[in-house]
């Protein structure tokens, strides 16, 4: 039976993958615009530990997020001591959907910047504009399209995750239940009503994201 109290997993979902959305843009953005530009030794090295979260089994991206933040954790032992528990908390369901989704973000940044025609850039900075303002008034618009489709597929896929979520924050009803977690565990229980009503929910919202996208980026094109 699904009752209003039952909202809770796909409140928090959302507030979850509109943070873990925010904060990946916030580094990814910068990072392939960086990579893109500057060759340097090691680069190779960090774009190959950037994409990992993608090709890793979330089961193993949440078991490392839980030697990083857990009690005894790298950086969960200094946490705690100043009084500061991420694990099995909400705030722990955002950490681990950004690492998950920042692949995405940072795949689909630098498709979108490699694609631009360096032509306009040269012709920018001929005209004495500085790279500041070249990436804001001239990258970033042309590079537009691609970073949507990063933001969607980034905001899609931090809405559906579910291992590394369940490794490092659990499935606590009114805290950091998310609708994958509800969905899973409503079959488990038999509660059909329920898992059809989320599995309903989650699918319309996603098919809509993508309908508009995909007509925002035909119009775009014209």
């Amino acid at each position: 039976m699904w009752y209003l109290n039952d909202w809770f997993p796909v409140l928090l979902s959302l507030r979850v993958a509109f943070i873990s959305l925010v904060v990946v843009v916030l580094f990814a953005l910068p990072l392939a615009r960086i990579l893109g530009l500057y060759e340097f030794r090691g680069r190779d090295i960090l774009e190959a530990i950037f994409t990992l979260p993608l090709v890793l089994p979330p089961s193993v991206v949440g078991y490392g997020l839980l030697v990083f933040i857990g009690r005894n954790g790298i950086v969960g032992k200094y946490l705690a001591d100043m009084g500061i528990t991420l694990i099995f908390s909400w705030w722990a369901v955002v950490l681990a959907a950004s690492v998950v989704a920042f692949p995405l973000m940072y795949q689909s940044c630098r498709g979108a910047f490699a694609s631009v025609d360096s032509s306009y850039e040269k012709a920018a900075r001929t005209l004495g504009a500085n790279e500041l303002y070249i990436f804001f008034r001239v990258t970033l618009p042309l590079a537009w399209p691609g970073i949507l489709s990063g933001v969607v597929l980034t905001f899609a896929r931090a809405l559906g995750e579910f291992g590394a979520t369940l490794m490092v924050a659990g499935n606590i009803p009114g805290q950091t239940q998310t609708i994958p977690l509800a969905i899973y565990f409503a079959v488990e229980s038999g509660d059909k009503a329920t898992a059809n009503t989320l599995v309903a929910i989650i699918t319309i919202f996603c098919f809509l994201l993508i309908l508009w996208v995909n007509r925002w980026n035909k119009k775009y094109v014209r």
